[in-house]
């Protein structure tokens, strides 16, 4: 169906890739940050955020069985409104995917930090890795990248073997720690059911599915549509493979929350005035499910945790890894990047500089952010304005071709579609300031790199940017800054508030009224979806921008060569 990369993964392999993407650290820490946010009420924000993100997950199904392509959640925004949307959803997704790798190393190396020998890699006080950290970490990132480099068809078989026992532990560590500590009293207790009584609940589950860690464990089904170009079967395997795999990863998240409520210790519970003080419960902060199963007194069970702490994050920043290569090497195609990332090694068929590139970018990200939910936040905000593209680029390209073959349907797209962009918005707003005005440099940075190397090489023979179908991406996000800035989430200073930023554009202070923040951040995004829709691109349009960088066509449902 196209040349480049290797067509070679089968259902199993993208199902297990998706799987494998979801249930790494986000196990093993997001069910104590979930829980000092919004306390036991936590387990309703896991049903929210996952109806939230099974809207979105639905508009890819459709879109990856229809455009089988590498890196879709770029290029499904490039063939309905052009190059430059397609370079700013496809950013936002290379941050994801090149950030999360890093999120999964300091999350192993944190777990194994209880133990002696590996007490000195991380500074629990400043959650910070210590110099020796760091050397391990670098040395974690050239086992990805080792590994990578093997080939698409070994990491696909290798990561079905690692991903069963991503599914095992968390399942079965769940169901000893409840029936060895079963406490069902925790769900009242401390400060009831709601970390700040019913009257603060409903705003504490808004913000633990944004900061507590929820929606990034979530993240990762869309694995599938990343790696969609090498799909053996793309119109059959791939819907299955995105749904799948967010069923199977809610399911497993659900569990560990139930059993980190009902295993924790009375005694530890009982001095507790509030679920917001757990976060000050040292040991809990560093290594949750370990010192749970340490406090049941399951030695055995500890040691397997801690083995998984290893296991788990190791999969998913592999894999994320292999992902975010396949973005740069399809930026590459559309012209927003130079030709180096589309080179591919000659026996694997791996975008190798894209693999290189991704890890030495994801190393960086190791120094500045000091924890693992300050890192989580920021890749969060990233991913739902991924996720945003998904279904406005959708109904879009329902108009533009609506004769096009869909192996999968959206059912009531007029409905979906429009709730799946407006509630991607409100996860970005949840999110808060800080994060919010950290993604927004992080995008103009993106900006000016893609611009500074298309006037290097000049026009030729280049995509245009198409910013007349296009322009409305600024105002959604210049739209989505101001209202963080006047909302109630992220107090504090822009760009994470770090060292000199912290009295820098101080945000985040509440100038719009409770649950009127929610009624402007949905009409906003609604305004700009159907903004959007009037400006996409028409049918010989998106013809013309699948053919500048895909080497077939889509014509009338059909993948025709190109003459």
């Amino acid at each position: 169906m196209e040349s480049g990369l290797a067509r070679e993964v089968r259902f199993r392999g993208l199902l297990w890739m998706s799987v494998g993407s979801c249930i790494g650290s986000g196990w093993l820490f997001g069910g104590y940050e979930a829980l000092t946010i919004a306390g036991p009420a936590a387990i309703i924000a896991w049903f929210i955020a996952t109806a939230v993100v099974a809207v979105v997950a639905l508009s890819l199904a459709e879109l990856s069985a229809a455009f089988p392509v590498s890196g879709g959640t770029s290029q499904y925004p490039h063939y309905a409104f052009g190059s430059f949307a397609g370079f700013s959803f496809g950013w936002f997704s290379y941050m994801q995917a090149a950030t999360i790798a890093p999120i999964e190393v300091l999350a192993a190396i944190q777990y194994l930090s209880t133990t002696g020998w590996a007490t000195g890699l991380y500074n629990a006080q400043q959650g910070t890795l210590s110099s020796a950290g760091l050397i391990v970490a670098v040395l974690m990132m050239l086992l990805f990248v080792t590994l990578n480099l093997l080939g698409i068809r070994w990491l696909s078989h290798a990561n079905s073997w690692i991903t069963a026992w991503k599914v095992a532990v968390p399942v079965g560590a769940s169901l000893v720690l409840v029936v060895a500590n079963f406490h069902p009293g925790n769900f009242t207790a401390a400060s009831g059911f709601f970390v700040h009584g019913p009257h603060g609940g409903a705003e504490s589950i808004l913000a633990a599915i944004a900061g507590g860690g929820i929606i990034f464990s979530l993240m990762g089904f869309e694995q599938a549509v990343q790696l969609a170009g090498e799909s053996a079967n793309p119109g059959r395997d791939l819907p299955r493979a995105v749904l799948g795999a967010l069923f199977i990863g809610f399911c497993v998240y659900v569990i560990a929350q139930l059993a980190f409520i009902l295993a924790l210790e009375p005694k530890v519970v009982d001095h507790l005035h509030s679920w917001s003080d757990l976060a000050h419960v040292h040991d809990l902060a560093q290594a949750p499910f370990f010192t749970l199963a340490t406090l049941a007194g399951i030695g055995w069970l500890s040691w397997l945790l801690r083995a998984d702490a290893v296991v788990s994050p190791t999969g998913t920043g592999l894999l994320y890894l292999t992902a975010a290569s396949r973005l740069t090497f399809e930026l590459a195609r559309q012209g927003d990047l130079p030709g180096a990332f589309e080179v591919e090694e000659q026996r694997t068929r791996v975008p190798v500089v894209g693999i290189f590139a991704t890890a030495a970018l994801g190393l960086l990200f190791l120094l500045p952010f000091p924890s693992w939910n300050k890192l989580v936040n920021v890749v969060t905000g990233a991913g739902v304005l991924m996720y945003a593209g998904s279904p406005v680029s959708l109904a879009a390209l329902r108009r533009s071709q609506p004769e096009m073959h869909r192996p999968y349907r959206l059912p009531a797209v007029r409905l979906l579609a429009p709730l799946g962009f407006a509630f991607s918005s409100c996860i970005a707003y949840f999110a808060g300031w800080q994060t919010l005005s950290t993604l927004m440099v992080v995008i103009a940075l993106g900006y000016g790199l893609m611009l500074a190397y298309r006037w290097r090489e000049g026009d030729g023979d280049r995509v245009p940017l198409g910013l007349e179908h296009s322009w409305w991406v600024l105002l959604y996000l210049a739209g989505l800054g101001v209202l963080s800035y006047c909302g109630r989430y992220g107090e504090g200073g822009a760009i994470g508030g770090i060292g000199p930023f912290k009295d820098l554009l101080v945000g985040g202070q509440g100038l719009l009224p409770q649950w009127w923040d929610l009624v402007a951040v949905i009409g906003f995004s609604l305004g700009v979806y159907f903004l959007a829709l009037r400006l996409k691109q028409d049918s010989p349009e998106v013809q013309r921008s699948i053919a500048q960088v895909r080497p077939v066509a889509f014509r009338h449902g059909r993948h025709h060569a190109k003459p």
